[in-house]
């Protein structure tokens, strides 16, 4: 871990919580919404998240499977999110979650107007908007997270409620 966390602290609830009351806090909230707001479809959302995560290389990320109404993505999806362009176990839409993830992190300047016209022919503007915002808050955090090195004890916040 990069920065001192003081004894008998949670590293998570430190830095996200306590150390920079004035932003952390906020920033927390933000990362928690998009998964308590989202509208996109569960595999869709995730092929995004995780794509970022692993660019990232947030540990926690890469392992947490977002869950909703008891429904997670199969063992495999890992494997298809790595292997976006090629694998045939994604819908158009999926796919194109994971194009966008990469392309958002690694060459947002290279969104051309073809790949535009994809995005629109099957996501609205309200769902391109969706998520470009949990893009936004899965690279920043989860970069903030993975430089610091608090990405092997990070839990989501709700689940820090749970302990």
């Amino acid at each position: 871990m990069i920065i001192d966390i003081p004894e008998g602290k949670d590293p998570i609830m430190y830095v996200w919580g306590e150390m920079v009351p004035g932003i952390g806090p906020a920033a927390s909230a933000f990362a928690q919404s998009v998964y308590e707001h989202g509208t996109l479809g569960l595999r869709e959302f995730e092929a995004a998240r995780l794509r970022v995560a692993q660019i990232n290389g947030c540990l926690f990320c890469q392992d947490w499977r977002t869950e909703r109404d008891g429904q997670t993505v199969e063992d495999s999806f890992p494997e298809a999110v790595t292997d976006w362009r090629g694998t045939d176990a994604f819908d158009v839409r999926t796919r194109l979650a994971a194009e966008y993830a990469e392309r958002y992190a690694l060459d947002h300047h290279g969104l051309d107007d073809e790949f535009w016209g994809r995005m629109k022919s099957v996501y609205d503007d309200r769902e391109i908007v969706e998520l470009s915002m949990c893009l936004g808050s899965w690279i920043a955090f989860g970069r903030l997270n993975r430089v610091l090195g608090l990405d092997a004890a990070c839990v989501l916040p709700s689940h820090l409620q749970r302990r």
